[in-house]
C-alpha cells in the first residue's frame, strides 16, 4: 500500500474513529538545519559538507541501499572528470578518498599528451564503493540518514521552510538541497517495455515534481542510458585486447599515501562492434524507442547509445566496446560503449555478434531512463534558486550528467546551504579557479538543451587548472570554509614553499659546456651546450625533464614526488603558464564588475532587445557572467559598461 502525498494532511493532528472511540493521531514534525533530498553522489557530498561544518543535517533517500549507487559505469574519473574529483578532494570532499579505498584498477589517461589533459580514472568495485560511502555517512556527526520519499517543499514568502514526505511527516529546515538525480518520475525503457522505476529497479520519486512546479520551478525531461551487464563466465577473452592498469598507482585523494594503495589490479578488455552488429541495429531501428518517439527526453550528445552511433556515424564500420568488471565479488561485466534501448531480442542478437561475446549470457538488459530535471537559467552561481531563498540544487537534477559532475555540485551546494544557515557569504568558484567553476558557470549561464558533460576543452585556462595542482589551488578555500584540517593546510603551504624554492634554485643553477656534460646531453638525445646555461633552461627542452637531468645537478635536495612534479611542470611550461595568468587578469576585471541585484536593463539605451531579454532572464551577477550569456554580444557588454560607469559617477 502506498501513502498519499502529504498535501492531504492539513492539520497537525488528525482525528480517527475506531469502534466508536475517537483516537487522535499525532503527525511527525522535526527540525533540522539542512535537508538533503537524495543520497547519490551529489547528495552524499552535500550531506557530508553540511554535517562536517557542524549543522544538523538529514539526508533523504528512496532506499538506503542506493546511497552513492553507481547505476551505470563502474568507474570514477576519466578525461576532465578526474580533475573534478581531485578538486572535490582539495576542497574537503569525500569522492577521492572513497574511490582510493575501493578501486580495482587505476589508470592515468592521456599520458602521451601535455599535463593539462592528464586525467586519472579508476575502476570501482561498485558494491564496495556504495558500502564504504554509506559507512562514512553513518559515522558522521550531525548527520541523519532517512529512507523516505519527499513529496513537497514548504515555501513561505519566497523562503524555504522545510519539506514534507509522502507519509505525512514534516521536516522544518533553514536550507534545503535538491539532489534527486534521475529519480523524479523516472521511467526505464527498452523496446516496448516501459517500467516506472528508477535505475536498477529502485522506486521512482513521483510526487515532488508537482510541488516544484507549484512553487514556480520550471521542469524538463532528460534521458540517459546504460548498457547490458553480462556473465563473465560466458565471455571469450582470447578474442579481445587486454587493458592493464598503471604499474605505479597514483591516488585520487591528496591525503592518501600512495604506498598504501599499491596492489594487484584486475584487467579490463577491449573489443569492437562490426558490420553484422550494425546491420542488426539498422534492420530494427524502427523498434528503438529512441527513434519511434516513445522516448521524449533529450539524451547526452557525448555518450550516445549504440543505435544512435550507428545512425549518426554511418561511415564507421566498428565502434569500441570496453568490457569492465563490476566488482571483485561478482561475475557481472559492464559493456561500455554499447548502451541501448532496443528490444530484448535485438539486444540479444547484436551483442552476440561482437568478438568474444558470441556465447555471452545477459544478466541485465540495457535500458534508457527518462527523468525530470530543471530548465536552465533558474540558478545563481552559488547553486541557489533565484526565486526561493535557501533552496539549493545539485547534480543531474541541474541538467548535468556523470557521477563526478554531481559530486562537485553537491559539495558546493552543501557548503553554501550551510553558509546560508550561518548567514555567511556563499562560496563561488570562477572559471579561472577550478573545473568546478567552469562546470557550474556553464550550467548557470548557458542554454543547455541536453545533459551537460564536463570536458577539458570547456576550460579556457586548463593549463592552470591541472589535476595535479588542485590541492595548491583550492585547499586554502577548503580550509577557510572549514572542511580541510589545519594540519593538511599547513602541509600544502609547506609544499608550496618547497616548489618555489626549488624553481628559484634551478633558475639560478648554471652548468658549463664541460666534456662530461656534453656527453651526458648527447646520450639523452639532446643538443650539446655551446655556452653555460641554467638547469631550468635544460628542463624546458622537449626531450629533457627534471628527473632526466638529475646527474647534472650536484646540489639537488631530496623532495617528494608531488613536489618534483610541480617543479618540472612549472618550469617546462613557464611561458604558456604566464600567458594564461595574464588572460586570467583580464578575465577577473570583468568578473569583479558586479551588477546590482535588481538592475533595470530597460533603462540602458542602445541595448539590443534580445540582449535585454536574456539579461533580464538570467540576471547575471557580474559583467563577466553577462558576457558569457548566449545572445549577449560584445557590443552589448560595452553599452552596459558605459551605462554602469555613468550611473556610478552620478
Amino acid at each position: 500500500m502506498r501513502f498519499f502525498p502529504s498535501s492531504v494532511w492539513e492539520n497537525k493532528n488528525e482525528l480517527f474513529t475506531i469502534n466508536g472511540v475517537n483516537i487522535e493521531m499525532l503527525k511527525i514534525e522535526k527540525n533540522y538545519d539542512v535537508v538533503i533530498i537524495g543520497a547519490g553522489h551529489a547528495g552524499c557530498e552535500a550531506a557530508l559538507a553540511s554535517a562536517r561544518l557542524g549543522f544538523d543535517t538529514i539526508v533523504f533517500t528512496v532506499s538506503v541501499d542506493s546511497i552513492a549507487l553507481m547505476p551505470c559505469n563502474p568507474n570514477i574519473g576519466g578525461t576532465s572528470k578526474g580533475h573534478l574529483v581531485r578538486e572535490v578532494d582539495a576542497l574537503g570532499g569525500e569522492m577521492g578518498k572513497n574511490i582510493d579505498k575501493t578501486f580495482i584498477q587505476s589508470k592515468m589517461l592521456n599520458k602521451s599528451k601535455g599535463p593539462a589533459v592528464h586525467s586519472l580514472r579508476a575502476q570501482a568495485d561498485k558494491q564496495d564503493y556504495t558500502r564504504e560511502m554509506r559507512r562514512t555517512l553513518e559515522n558522521t556527526e550531525n548527520l541523519t540518514i532517512k529512507q523516505g520519499e519527499v513529496s513537497e517543499l514548504i515555501v513561505e514568502d519566497g523562503i524555504i521552510k522545510g519539506v514534507k514526505t509522502v507519509s505525512g511527516a514534516t521536516y522544518f529546515a533553514k536550507a534545503v538541497v535538491l539532489a534527486t538525480g534521475v529519480y523524479l518520475k523516472a521511467k526505464c525503457i527498452y523496446g516496448d517495455v516501459c517500467e516506472y522505476t528508477g535505475p536498477n529497479g529502485l522506486m521512482a520519486a513521483n510526487y515532488l515534481t508537482d510541488s516544484l512546479i507549484k512553487n514556480g520551478i520550471k521542469m524538463r525531461r532528460f534521458k540517459t542510458g546504460t548498457p547490458a551487464r553480462v556473465d563473465k563466465r560466458t565471455i571469450d577473452f582470447s578474442k579481445m585486447e587486454e587493458q592493464f592498469g598503471d604499474e605505479k598507482i597514483i591516488p585520487f585523494s591528496f591525503s592518501t599515501n600512495p604506498e598504501e594503495i599499491q596492489k594487484e589490479q584486475v584487467s579490463c578488455w577491449l573489443t569492437y562492434t562490426n558490420e553484422k552488429t550494425h546491420e542488426i541495429i539498422k534492420e530494427n531501428i524502427d523498434r528503438s524507442p529512441l527513434f519511434s518517439g516513445m522516448i521524449e527526453g533529450t539524451g547526452p550528445r557525448y555518450c550516445p547509445s549504440i543505435e544512435d552511433k550507428v545512425v549518426k556515424f554511418a561511415d564507421k564500420d566498428r565502434h569500441q566496446v570496453f568490457i569492465e568488471p563490476e566488482g571483485l565479488y561478482t561475475n557481472e561485466m559492464y559493456l561500455g560503449g554499447m548502451s541501448s534501448s532496443l528490444p530484448e531480442d535485438v539486444q540479444d542478437a547484436m551483442y552476440h555478434t561482437v568478438p568474444g561475446l558470441e556465447n555471452v549470457k545477459i544478466v541485465r538488459n540495457a535500458y534508457a531512463i527518462e527523468y525530470d530535471c530543471i530548465e536552465y537559467g533558474q540558478l545563481l552561481p552559488n547553486l541557489e534558486f533565484k526565486t526561493i531563498k535557501g533552496l539549493f540544487s545539485a547534480g543531474q537534477f541541474n541538467g548535468s550528467s556523470g557521477y563526478e559532475e554531481a559530486a562537485a555540485q553537491g559539495l558546493i551546494a552543501g557548503i553554501n546551504a550551510a553558509r546560508f544557515v550561518e548567514g555567511k557569504e556563499s562560496v563561488v568558484l570562477d572559471r579561472s579557479q577550478a573545473y568546478i567553476g567552469v562546470l557550474i558557470d556553464d550550467l548557470v549561464t548557458k542554454e543547455s538543451h541536453e545533459p551537460y558533460r564536463m570536458m577539458t576543452s570547456r576550460s579556457e585556462y586548463r593549463l592552470l587548472l591541472r589535476q595535479d595542482n588542485a590541492d595548491l589551488r583550492l585547499s586554502k578555500i577548503g580550509y577557510e570554509v572549514g572542511l580541510v584540517s589545519k594540519e593538511r593546510y599547513d602541509y600544502i603551504c609547506q609544499k608550496e614553499k618547497l616548489i618555489e624554492k626549488e624553481i628559484e634554485r634551478l633558475e639560478n643553477y648554471r652548468i658549463g659546456a664541460a666534456k662530461e656534460n656534453q656527453e651526458f646531453l648527447i646520450s639523452l638525445g639532446s643538443t650539446p651546450l655551446k655556452t653555460a646555461t641554467t638547469l631550468a633552461e635544460l628542463i624546458r627542452r622537449p626531450e629533457l625533464d627534471y628527473d632526466k637531468i638529475a646527474t647534472l645537478d650536484k646540489e639537488r635536495p631530496q623532495l617528494s614526488y608531488d613536489v618534483c612534479e610541480q617543479v618540472n611542470i612549472n618550469i617546462k611550461y613557464h611561458g604558456y603558464i604566464e600567458r594564461q595568468k595574464k588572460q586570467v587578469k583580464n578575465f577577473k576585471k570583468l568578473e569583479n564588475k558586479k551588477i546590482p541585484e535588481n538592475f533595470d536593463y530597460s533603462k540602458v539605451n542602445s541595448l539590443r532587445k534580445e540582449a535585454m531579454q536574456k539579461l533580464e532572464f538570467y540576471k547575471p551577477v557580474s559583467i563577466g557572467q553577462a558576457s558569457r550569456i548566449s545572445g549577449v554580444s560584445p557590443a552589448d557588454i560595452s553599452v552596459l559598461l558605459i551605462y554602469m560607469e555613468q550611473h556610478r559617477s552620478r
